[in-house]
């Protein structure tokens, strides 16, 4: 999973809960959407969550790929 995740050239386990950026340690679902609306940044929010789409489409691919394969080597 690790090699796949960075075959995608991202971080995609950091896009979906990191820590937050005021919280220290504590953990943030979707941090950059998150933190946007937080602040009342409503055009970086429109940004990440354009970010966060493009990620888990290019990750569903990827999985879409591996099933496919999985499939046909029975």
């Amino acid at each position: 999973m690790t090699r796949l995740l960075l075959s995608l050239g991202c971080l995609f386990i950091f896009s979906l809960y990191a820590p937050g950026f005021y919280t220290g340690y504590g953990v943030k679902t979707l941090p950059g959407v998150r933190e946007a609306i937080e602040q009342d940044d409503w055009g970086e929010a429109r940004e990440q969550i354009q970010i966060q789409a493009g990620t888990l489409n290019a990750f569903g691919e990827h999985l879409d790929k591996m099933i496919e394969i999985i499939s046909n080597s029975n």
